[in-house]
């Protein structure tokens, strides 16, 4: 199991047309907000290699996480879901 690993992904986009928004704020927080088009999905699948690669006709989404974590977490994240009704 990966607990303590640290995700890695990367977006791919076939212009920088179909990147809608990048934000960094100036205050304090860290965050950034990344959105992009990926375009009509093409296909999805897990690689051999633990990456799930999500293609679209526009860009490519790949990050690292296994099958068995999607399905060991889908339940948790209903029940998240359903918490902020």
């Amino acid at each position: 199991m990966k607990n303590n690993k640290q995700r890695v992904f990367s977006i791919e986009l076939e212009s920088k047309k179909n990147l809608k928004n990048v934000t960094m704020t100036n205050c304090s927080s860290d965050a950034v907000l990344l959105e992009g088009i990926l375009g009509e999905l093409m296909g999805a699948a897990f690689e051999k290699d633990g990456i799930l690669e999500v293609i679209g006709k526009k860009g490519t989404l790949r990050i690292d996480l296994g099958v068995d974590e999607i399905s060991s977490s889908a339940g948790q994240m209903v029940g998240r879901a359903n918490n902020h009704d």
